[in-house]
């Protein structure tokens, strides 16, 4: 039950992530999230869109899993365990915060579901 909200809470935090690059990556408020400016957030909106299409797999791949139920679960331990390889390469590459936000919760999620819990 734990491995399964935990899941579900990371697929929504994905699809709030695929809003925020696809829909809403030049307003004001995305912009102070990510810390870009308006130049950057114009000259970078295509690639954010793509960004944000992948973290919609990622929460659709969970989701799959989930509604499968114990059979999904190695589909949700697989969607798991690429969020927290992306994580970690965002951490690595872009911002440390993203291990925080992404990977993290993810590799938790992960723990509970090998666990059992």
């Amino acid at each position: 039950m734990i491995a399964t909200t935990l899941a579900l809470a990371i697929a929504a935090l994905h699809v709030w992530f695929l809003v925020m690059e696809m829909f809403l990556w030049r307003t004001p408020r995305v912009r102070k999230v990510f810390g870009t400016t308006e130049e950057f957030a114009a000259a970078s909106a295509v690639l954010a869109a793509n960004q944000g299409l992948y973290n919609g797999f990622l929460a659709a791949g969970l989701i799959w899993g989930v509604w499968q139920g114990a059979a999904g679960q190695p589909i949700v331990a697989f969607f798991l365990l690429c969020v927290v390889v992306a994580g970690v390469y965002g951490a690595a590459t872009a911002s440390r915060r993203i291990l925080f936000v992404q990977a993290v919760p993810a590799a938790l999620a992960l723990a509970a579901l090998v666990a059992g819990i």
